[in-house]
């Protein structure tokens, strides 16, 4: 077993085609985030709480196919409605942290749409080299889900 920790931040910028009153739903009501941040459909959901408010949280917990759980916790720090959102988290899998998180999400009025911006400061504490890489793809990833999401709202109201 190793001690070394990886100490490393990435951030994501996304255009999308709705307000910053609307971009920032996509965070704050959980049936609109659950449409784009599940990435594992064939895991079992075992535990889901969402309590978005400063000092609210959330926390998941998944059965994976073969048996084993990951687990996502995240406490609000800071919450600005239409402007930012501050969150820490931890993730583990199979009783193991995995890395703990400082997330910055922030919201910016671009001519009909948004600009939204997500930082990540992150400890990472076990999944080897790639690691690093593995999150980030994932990350961009989901915020890709959530643009195709803004995009097909905004062409069925048109």
């Amino acid at each position: 077993m190793t001690n070394e920790i990886e100490h490393t931040s990435f951030f994501v910028t996304r255009e999308l085609a709705a307000s910053p009153r609307h971009a920032f739903q996509f965070w704050s009501d959980p049936e609109l985030k659950a449409r784009w941040s599940g990435c594992h459909p064939d895991w079992t959901v075992l535990d889901d709480t969402f309590e978005f408010r400063a000092g609210g949280g959330e926390a998941k917990r998944w059965r994976t196919p073969d048996g084993k759980e990951q687990t996502f916790n995240a406490h609000y720090l800071d919450i600005v409605p239409e402007q930012r959102i501050i969150y820490a988290y931890q993730m583990s899998f199979d009783a193991v942290r995995l890395s703990a998180s400082l997330v910055t999400i922030t919201f910016e009025p671009s001519g009909a749409g948004t600009t939204m911006t997500f930082t990540e400061q992150v400890a990472i504490l076990a999944g080897g080299r790639d690691a690093r890489n593995q999150r980030l793809a994932g990350t961009e990833d989901g915020l890709d889900r959530l643009i195709a999401i803004a995009e097909g709202e905004a062409a069925a109201s048109a």
